[in-house]
């Protein structure tokens, strides 16, 4: 699985020819306030910036340009006062994220302010100009309007950034989906209302495609792997070794699977791997190690919260799969886990994770080796992907706090005590009201603001809980 990398945003800097007679040098001396700004900000994305965009006709051509070369975004900034009608015609041929940041050159006007002064910093009348038009034309927009020193406009860019990233690896991500547990609702969609809308393409393989991987793995590459697992977890004295190899087996013709159909992401059925007859384990090694890898996973045959997994790690850098187990009233906390997986890349650092040689009869399997793990502590968020009706989705996702909370010693699954930010009472009520889903993808870490921008530019509906 790729790395996210630095996304690459496309810049339209926009002011009228008008101004260049009546202040010359003018258009000159803003793309240079401009380039300044951008090169101060070259830590949080790749910007492309040729030239100021002075016409309609300028403005459709540098967009045009940006779709052909495949960037992941374009920023708007208003040099000065330009109609935002002009920028209509580009938007309805552009398929790129989309956002708006109005700064300007000074923080207060001064006592000496001449026209010239006053010329360029007037971009506020513009955007609002430009707003109305994309609002009008029904072109999603992230906006920014703040002072371009301290981190406010870093932040935006950089979230801007991730978030287009997202929205734009969307639209050709595919989902790997072997089986589906009958009879679980929540997690039935309508696939092709899922591609028109978020574009991930679900396509469902059978456990034959993923056996014939696993057939091709080398004895080296599993020696390999186990060598790895003992560097990074404790592991169990009574796992033995060859149930340790045949879970990294499983890992590897998976990863094998994912690799070789481009898959971003995958769900599985577990009864699928008992049901065939061919399998002595549950791939739970496996699936932790995948989404440690940076895979989207989600199990029982979701792939709209595998695609949520695998967006949310693009996005926010990693990402967990796990569901509510019960409310926990004691520690004003929601428990979660789930059947053994859970992306061991999130656990706290001041410990191990432990390899357990797990005795779990799902499948009428032998026992498989499970990471047991919790996460570090602090900030999180929970968040599902409901399909509400059409093309209509909606993002139920709670704030809160992961605990320091280590105290079921005896449970044999990755497990974490959330503490919501509403409360346990409103957060499960209002997460029933919605329809939140039952399956959750969970990141560590302050994302609010980013998580805002991606479903903004996704035309998802966010509730913030």
């Amino acid at each position: 699985m790729n790395e996210p990398r630095t996304p690459r945003l496309g810049v339209l800097a926009l002011m009228l020819e008008a101004y260049e007679p009546l202040f010359p040098g003018i258009t000159e001396s803003q793309r240079q306030y401009l380039t300044n700004v951008l090169d101060g900000l070259a830590d949080t994305a790749e910007f492309v910036f040729p030239r100021i965009a002075l016409s309609r006709e300028d403005i459709e051509a540098l967009t045009a340009q940006y779709n052909r070369d495949g960037l992941d975004g374009i920023v708007i900034f208003l040099l000065s006062y330009a109609q935002g009608q002009y920028l209509v015609r580009a938007m309805q041929h552009n398929h790129l994220p989309l956002a708006l940041a109005l700064i300007q050159p000074d923080e207060t006007a001064g006592a000496a302010f001449e026209e010239w002064e006053l010329t360029v910093n007037q971009g506020i009348h513009g955007s609002q100009d430009c707003a109305n038009a994309l609002m009008r034309a029904k072109v999603p927009c992230a906006f920014y309007a703040g002072s371009r020193h301290g981190d406010g406009l870093r932040t935006f860019l950089a979230d801007f950034g991730a978030a287009s990233r997202t929205v734009r690896a969307l639209r050709s991500m595919r989902i790997g989906v072997i089986g589906k547990l009958p009879g679980m609702g929540d997690v039935v969609t309508d696939d092709m209302a899922f591609y028109r809308k978020l574009g991930p393409e679900f396509v469902y393989d059978s456990i034959g495609t993923v056996t014939r991987c696993c057939e091709r793995v080398t004895q080296a590459e599993i020696d390999a792997r186990v060598a790895f697992d003992r560097s990074v977890f404790d592991i169990d004295p009574q796992l033995p070794p060859e149930r340790h190899a045949y879970a990294v087996r499983l890992y590897l013709g998976l990863r094998r699977y994912l690799e070789e159909n481009g898959y971003a992401g995958y769900t599985a059925h577990f009864e699928e791997f008992g049901a065939d007859g061919r399998y002595t384990q549950l791939p739970l090694l496996a699936a932790s190690h995948l989404l440690a890898d940076g895979y989207g996973y989600a199990a029982e045959g979701d792939a709209s919260c595998a695609t949520l997994v695998a967006a949310m790690r693009l996005l926010c850098g990693e990402a967990n799969f796990s569901e509510m187990y019960m409310m926990d009233f004691a520690r004003k906390a929601i428990l979660l886990c789930h059947a053994g997986e859970g992306n061991w890349a999130m656990a706290r650092r001041d410990r191990r994770p432990f390899l357990m040689d797990r005795v779990f009869n799902e499948g009428g399997l032998s026992n498989p080796p499970t990471p047991i793990f919790t996460p570090e502590p602090g900030r999180a968020a929970v968040m599902s992907l409901a399909h509400v009706d059409g093309e209509r989705f909606r993002l139920v996702c709670a704030q809160g706090e992961m605990l320091d909370e280590c105290g079921l010693p005896k449970c044999d699954m990755p497990y974490m005590f959330f503490r919501p930010d509403a409360g346990v009472e409103t957060c499960v009520r209002r997460w029933l009201e919605l329809g939140g889903t039952h399956h959750e993808a969970i990141v560590s870490g302050d994302w609010a603001s980013r998580i805002r921008l991606f479903c903004r530019l996704a035309d998802v509906e966010l509730c913030e809980l």
